[in-house]
């Protein structure tokens, strides 16, 4: 049986807008998020669409991304 994910709404509003507030257009991480959406529902052998749908997902992977690299800065030279 597969595991099911409780997601509440307003989280997942909040993980968008956190996502269009770091674009610069709202058009490029739309298509973005989209893009890895449609790359992960393809690449995952044992995608089980019940569990959690993937554009869900690419926006809950994508908004943690974000909240790393603003805790993580780039320390390059």
């Amino acid at each position: 049986m597969s595991k099911r994910y409780i997601l509440d709404s307003s989280e997942i509003l909040q993980r968008v807008e956190e996502l269009i507030e770091g674009s610069s257009s709202r058009y490029r991480i739309t298509v973005q998020v989209a893009m890895r959406a449609k790359m992960k529902r393809f690449d995952d052998e044992d995608y089980d669409d019940r569990a959690m749908k993937p554009v869900v997902r690419a926006i809950m992977e994508m908004s943690d991304e974000l909240k790393n690299s603003e805790i993580l800065p780039d320390t390059s030279f």
